[in-house]
């Protein structure tokens, strides 16, 4: 699995993509390692206050360019967009290139492995510089074997009724409210974003499909002896894009509970074939179907993304799915995750 270095002093490359939606990367780790990013590069938007374009970020500042950054003394790179294809943008090579030379570390979750570019990885050896490709999956290829089963910890699983809907954030909002209640918790990265968040893990959807669950495993022993372990979901079992990268999180982690994770307004799939969402109550009965064949679980809760959303649309929809349900729903952001928590708890 993949263990960054511990990074203090983070740069994030947006290059004229900065933007809630649009570097969701780099939005999630200023909201969740603030104190750890001294910079974002991004000439388009150079010197414009960054909280005026991510609502929760620290004043830090917006620069064009390296050298512009170098005074900030940055120990790390990290790649704060997912390109459409995969590629590093034309735009953003210049930064990487002028970052390796610079003796900086570089971390990206691309599907493209920077570490290939012969160009990249000649800069990168020249100065002692790394490239950390954190979708490179792991060479211990393991079979599944449901010894998941055998951890002492409690095992909590989010899962989506489509991609993109918050499960990430569920979980380590989860994983925060577990420790301040005095629990030993470890949230379980599964994609890169939650690895640059967490500092560990590995990214599943780069897995040969084979091993994938066995990777999810590997995972989960790795917190054999924790409390109770909040495993980031990934993609929605519905849909044909998507579902085995979830049925292998299923699987692998063999969870006692499970949260499902919601987005308010979604009604279609994003990705094609962009057909509608099965109604919620399906989408419960057929996790929990698939969870029992190993390990019985049941959807204890269900945390509703509403962002966008005015605080009274928010609290009507989450009153609506409650009485639909006959579960708890909150927004962890919004609302907080105690009760969340709770369900989870005594679910």
């Amino acid at each position: 699995m993949h263990e960054l270095p511990t990074y203090r002093r983070i740069l994030l490359l947006t290059e004229g993509q900065l933007g809630v939606f649009t570097s969701k990367t780099a939005a999630v780790l200023l909201r969740y390692r603030p104190d750890d990013i001294v910079g974002v590069l991004d000439s388009a938007f150079a010197g414009q206050p960054l909280p005026g374009l991510i609502p929760w970020a620290p004043p830090i500042p917006i620069l064009p360019g390296l050298p512009e950054a170098r005074p900030l003394r940055p120990d790390a790179l990290f790649i704060g967009v997912a390109p459409v294809g995969g590629a590093l943008p034309p735009e953003m090579r210049r930064h990487v290139l002028e970052a390796l030379h610079a003796g900086i570390d570089v971390v990206s979750g691309m599907h493209s492995f920077l570490s290939d570019d012969p160009e990249l990885a000649a800069t990168a050896t020249a100065s002692g510089a790394r490239i950390l490709d954190l979708r490179r999956p792991p060479t211990q290829r393991i079979v599944a074997s449901a010894r998941a089963l055998t951890t002492r910890c409690r095992r909590v699983l989010t899962v989506g009724t489509d991609a993109n809907v918050g499960k990430m954030v569920t979980a380590v909002e989860l994983t925060r409210a577990a420790r301040e209640r005095g629990l030993d918790a470890r949230f379980v990265a599964t994609g890169q974003t939650g690895i640059m968040v967490s500092g560990w893990g590995i990214t599943v959807d780069a897995c040969v499909a084979d091993f994938t669950a066995g990777a999810v495993e590997e995972l989960v022993l790795a917190v054999a002896e924790s409390d109770i372990c909040f495993i980031e979901g990934q993609g929605s079992i519905a849909h044909p894009g998507f579902s085995p990268v979830t049925l292998a999180l299923i699987h692998g982690g063999c969870p006692h509970a499970m949260i499902l994770v919601h987005q308010l307004g979604r009604t279609h799939y994003k990705a094609p074939p962009h057909g509608p969402l099965p109604p919620l109550a399906e989408l419960i009965a057929a996790y929990e179907q698939v969870a029992s064949f190993l390990h019985p679980a049941r959807v204890v809760a269900v945390a509703l993304n509403s962002v966008g959303y005015s605080d009274e649309e928010a609290r009507a929809e989450a009153s609506r799915l409650e009485e639909e349900l006959r579960l708890p729903v909150a927004d962890p952001i919004r609302d907080g995750c105690q009760r969340l928590l709770e369900a989870v708890l005594g679910g």
